[in-house]
């Protein structure tokens, strides 16, 4: 049933066979000011009993609409292991330590225990300060951070295009008064890292990085454009990232290590304390996959290269 104010408004006419007569000029309301982050509206193939007429075609060819960028993926919050992890992160939970302290723990402990597997120039502080953390925790508690552990690792490894500890940092509440933290949503980030266009090596940097969401769609993005060209992501892509704060940095650095890619993550402010060539390497935490024979063969060509260019002037 339509409105009344359809029918009201439709032309009755006693002869059909007649052609209709002209309607008569009527004043035109003025055009509403467009938002200019949005596309313009398209016109509709039939709008209520009007027929298409060769001006509608041409608007319609003229002004498509632009579809909605939706990213093929399963929400994080739907994923089996996103309720494993709450559910092992609250048995954590005490009044005599915050959240936040459990949550800064964790991130810890699982980045030095990834760094002491191949950066033995930090072995020896790093496992120091793991065992420090550990042992502030009792022995039926020490058990769950390992199953956090797996939970992050079978998450990432189900789906590798989500950001999955700040979407858990923001989803436990843990973005403290201090930093004012707000993870940049993973989907955006996608869509900004879909303008890459490089071939071979690519190198993505970030001195921003917090938990690496910005980063991680830009893996994504290169990777598939990679494997289409036929190559091997892991030795095509270097990432580097910095952060003021280290327990963000800190998530950046596990999660780019889960996704199997080169590159390295320095605690630090990019404005007073960049990242140059004769930097000192203490707040540097470097991925497993940086230490692969491949990336080692490219620095070591890359030494001689800069040697050569010295001798040259």
């Amino acid at each position: 049933m339509k409105p009344f104010w359809k029918n009201s408004r439709k032309k009755k006419t006693k002869n059909p066979s007649t052609p209709p007569q002209q309607k008569p000029r009527t004043r035109a309301k003025p055009k509403s000011m467009e938002e200019p982050w949005k596309p313009p509206m398209a016109v509709p193939p039939k709008a209520m009993g009007q027929e298409r007429t060769p001006i509608t075609q041409m608007l319609e060819s003229a002004r498509p609409v632009r579809k909605e960028y939706i990213p093929a993926r399963p929400s994080t919050r739907k994923s089996e292991y996103y309720h494993e992890f709450r559910s092992n992160f609250q048995q954590l939970l005490s009044p005599k330590c915050r959240p936040i302290d459990i949550w800064r723990d964790f991130i810890v402990m699982v980045a030095c225990a990834m760094s002491n597997t191949v950066d033995k120039a930090h072995y020896d502080e790093r496992e120091k300060r793991y065992l420090e953390i550990i042992n502030k925790y009792e022995e039926s508690q020490q058990h769950i951070f390992p199953k956090l552990y797996a939970a992050v690792v079978l998450a990432l490894d189900e789906n590798p295009e989500q950001d999955f500890l700040g979407e858990m940092f923001m989803d436990l509440h843990l973005d403290y008064e201090e930093l004012k933290q707000i993870f940049t949503p993973y989907h955006v980030c996608q869509l900004m890292a879909d303008i890459i266009d490089k071939q071979g090596y690519v190198s993505i940097n970030d001195c921003c990085c917090g938990a690496g969401a910005n980063l991680i769609a830009a893996i994504n993005s290169a990777r598939h454009k990679l494997e289409d060209a036929g190559l091997n992501f892991q030795n095509h892509i270097l990432i580097i990232g910095q952060d003021i704060e280290e327990l963000v940095a800190l998530m950046c650095y596990i999660q780019i290590s889960l996704l199997r890619v080169a590159g390295y993550i320095k605690v630090g402010n990019a404005l007073t304390e960049p990242m140059t060539p004769g930097d000192s390497m203490e707040n540097y935490w470097f991925t497993p996959m940086y230490f692969s024979d491949v990336w080692h063969t490219r620095r070591t060509i890359r030494t001689f290269m800069d040697l050569f260019k010295e001798d040259a002037t």
